[in-house]
């Protein structure tokens, strides 16, 4: 029921709340909606009307292609909302991201927006393109100098001559680019502020150099040559994925001396295509690192089989050389013995518990290992695992259904139920996948 005294009623009221914000309250408000829920926003109040037109963040996507009226060709949908773009926008534009393009045509109008966001300061741009219809990169886009994030997503990469690189880059995120080893290296080493790095190029590479001073973070998927991390001081988290060219610079010892650029290394993960490449072939289980990973937490090895001994080797060197380690988790393959290239053999497996003589995983809390088949070089690793582990909190052990019957489960669990365990706290579970 209404009041009935009115001028009470009009006093009572509070005032327009939203022709009342602060702008940058506004602008914060609208830079967390879709675009074109932001731009339906100006029929709120005439204050309103235009404060979609100066958002500095702007992100153009499936959702915002969703939004708009699907009978209408999609090349059409996006010139309206670019010219748009191009026409009302006001004040600079830090944070741009285009993505789930589709049967654009030309990319001319793609041009013209890499004209508009250079000229507006932009500092994190995301590109991202068909697989089929890769976008080349304007000369206009290498002279957004003041960029500090960059994401790309099948685009050809070809500076012109003059290009230095973005000297306030921070952050560089290249997936299947076209892209030379020449470029690509000269684009890292110029941006001598870069702290994180992704690079998943399925072309192969030749040999690269890293040269990043400030770098923390470097994840690889490709096939490459060689990867020379030589200037990496500051490196925390290293992932190394399908690196499976061989390099003639890779011998015996280069596995153990890999890791000395970058000693502050916390977390690492590698696959087995890695594994091999790095080690080359070692099959000395005793080998150690150089120089140990004292900062090394976290241990991620993926698809390894640890009845490869060119597995095995590195991977129990990784483990030897990191004294501070407090998780493993390891995902094993299945890799049928008549398909091994070099097996390990009993002997090498009884040698296992004598090259831990002088360790202790004093710091190791948490283990584990999916795809577990019960053969006698995994057991043994995992029994090593509980006697060298005093603060061993957890083991989760998921065991492998294919290949493995139920009669070969239950044996494995009830053999590892058995051994003695260094930590009082150490709970193991197992996990069969049923």
């Amino acid at each position: 029921m209404l009041p009935k005294d009115k001028k009470l009623c009009s006093a009572t009221l509070p005032p327009d709340v939203l022709r009342n914000l602060p702008e940058n309250v506004l602008d914060d408000i609208l830079i967390r909606v879709p675009l074109r829920d932001a731009v339906r926003t100006s029929i709120l109040s005439k204050k309103w009307r235009y404060n979609w037109c100066r958002l500095p963040e702007l992100t153009l996507d499936q959702t915002l292609w969703d939004s708009t009226n699907q009978s209408i060709p999609f090349v059409t949908r996006f010139t309206d909302i670019i010219y748009h773009l191009l026409v009302l926008h006001v004040g600079p534009i830090t944070k741009f991201i285009l993505s789930d393009i589709a049967n654009l045509g030309n990319y001319s109008k793609i041009d013209n927006l890499v004209l508009f966001l250079s000229r507006n300061g932009i500092q994190h741009l995301v590109l991202q393109f068909p697989k089929d219809k890769p976008y080349i990169l304007s000369s206009l886009f290498f002279t957004c100098l003041q960029m500090r994030h960059l994401s790309l997503r099948y685009c050809s990469v070809q500076p012109p001559p003059t290009f230095k690189g973005f000297s306030e880059l921070v952050s560089l995120e290249l997936y299947e680019v076209t892209i030379s080893s020449k470029i690509l290296e000269n684009l890292i080493s110029h941006n001598l502020l870069l702290e994180r790095l992704v690079l998943q190029i399925s072309s192969i590479l030749d040999h690269i150099k890293i040269d990043a001073p400030k770098l923390k973070s470097f994840d690889f998927t490709g096939n490459i040559e060689l990867i020379s991390l030589k200037k990496v001081p500051f490196l925390v988290e290293l992932l190394l994925f399908n690196t499976v060219v061989p390099s003639p610079e890779a011998g015996q010892h280069y596995f153990t001396k890999y890791f000395e650029s970058f000693p502050t290394l916390e977390h690492l993960h590698l696959d087995y295509h890695s594994l091999q490449f790095l080690a080359a072939g070692s099959g000395d289980i005793e080998a150690k690192l150089s120089s140990p990973l004292n900062y090394l937490k976290c241990l991620c090895l993926s698809y390894i089989c640890l009845d490869e001994l060119a597995e095995l080797s590195p991977a129990l060197c990784l483990i030897r050389g990191s004294p501070y380690l407090q998780d493993i988790q390891i995902k094993i393959e299945y890799v049928a013995l008549d398909k091994l290239v070099v097996p390990v053999s009993i002997d090498v497996v009884n040698e296992i518990p004598s090259s831990f003589s002088d360790v202790t995983l004093d710091h190791l809390r948490s283990v584990k290992l999916e795809g577990i088949t019960g053969t006698k070089t995994e057991i043994e690793f995992i029994k090593l695992l509980l006697s060298k582990s005093p603060v061993l909190l957890r083991m989760l052990i998921q065991q492998k259904i294919a290949n493995v019957s139920a009669e070969t489960r239950l044996k494995v669990v009830t053999e590892i139920t058995k051994f003695p365990r260094a930590s009082p706290k150490a709970e193991v579970y197992y996990n069969s996948g049923v």
